[in-house]
């Protein structure tokens, strides 16, 4: 184990988090991983396969990211912010309805996307890349849904309602088990991130688009927080369920170095408000990088 992997375990253990972790050079070989091919819970990190097949089938005429699509209000799909808190009726482009996906984490959004390209072309593009341990079984809408099931309550993606449960209670919870939810793990991200910024995962215009969208992301509190400088550019994906905060992303820095990350926690208990752990993947992100920067 290096010096920065033993580093990151020991803060990990500070702030009440077990980590999995990986980061890897884009354009190169070098990579340092902790617990890299585990099985995790992704949570919202879904969303990337989903955004490269949104991208990919319009890549290729299937669909046009153009097209309008008209959302009521009242989609049953839970999320604390986006299409679900809107009043009225609103028309947008499958590419708009992208960006909130990503750039907000929009469920509603996610689970309208996720309708039309579907989760069997979603799964078959992830085996066709070699990918054997990421899989997206569930939209938003279904994967929620099992939360409530499993608790005997009604769930609306408020992790608050949670914060008083035990860590046992939590941890039955089949959205919180990867053999039973959608999966990934921290190596497999990173891979498929790198595959996007090289234009190998699909056709380039494709991995642009969805570069783009990663690029639009909105919260600074994850990975953007470990690398503060403003010449450095992050892209990520944020994901975040009952005592789980992800974020998978790239980050480039002025000299042209690429780093994929993926980080994965799961904490001790449910407490929803806990801003350092949040803080602690952009520390081990960047002590992950820095320690590739530096090799």
């Amino acid at each position: 184990m290096t010096a920065a992997s033993e580093t990151i375990i020991r803060r990990a253990k500070e702030v009440g988090v077990e980590v999995r972790l990986h980061a890897a050079e884009v354009d190169g070989t070098r990579s340092i991983g902790i617990g890299e091919d585990v099985p995790v819970v992704p949570a919202s990190v879904f969303k990337v396969p989903i955004a490269l097949e949104l991208a990919r089938q319009a890549a290729e005429g299937t669909l046009d990211l153009s097209d309008r699509k008209a959302v009521a209000p009242g989609h049953p799909t839970p999320s604390p912010y986006g299409l679900a808190t809107f009043r009225h009726e609103v028309v947008m482009s499958w590419h708009d309805l992208a960006v909130l996906m990503i750039g907000i984490s929009d469920n509603v959004a996610t689970d309208l996307i996720l309708a039309e390209v579907g989760k069997d072309a979603v799964n078959s593009t992830l085996r066709r890349l070699g990918f054997a341990q990421t899989a997206v079984p569930q939209d938003c809408g279904e994967l929620l849904a099992t939360i409530g099931e499993d608790l005997g309550l009604s769930y609306d993606d408020d992790e608050r309602v949670l914060a008083e449960l035990t860590y046992d209670q939590v941890s039955t919870l089949r959205a919180l088990q990867p053999e039973k939810s959608c999966r990934t793990t921290a190596a497999e991200m990173t891979r498929l991130l790198g595959l996007i910024w090289r234009d190998e995962a699909a056709a380039p215009e494709a991995c642009a688009d969805v570069r783009r969208w990663m690029e639009l992301q909105v919260w600074p509190h994850r990975l953007r927080s470990g690398f503060p400088d403003d010449g450095i550019r992050t892209s990520g994906k944020t994901g975040t369920l009952p005592a789980v905060r992800n974020e998978v992303g790239v980050v480039e820095y002025p000299d042209g170095g690429r780093y994929s990350v993926a980080v994965f926690t799961r904490a001790e208990d449910s407490r929803s408000r806990v801003p350092e752990r949040d803080a602690f993947i952009g520390y081990a992100a960047a002590t992950a990088v820095e320690s590739l920067r530096a090799a």
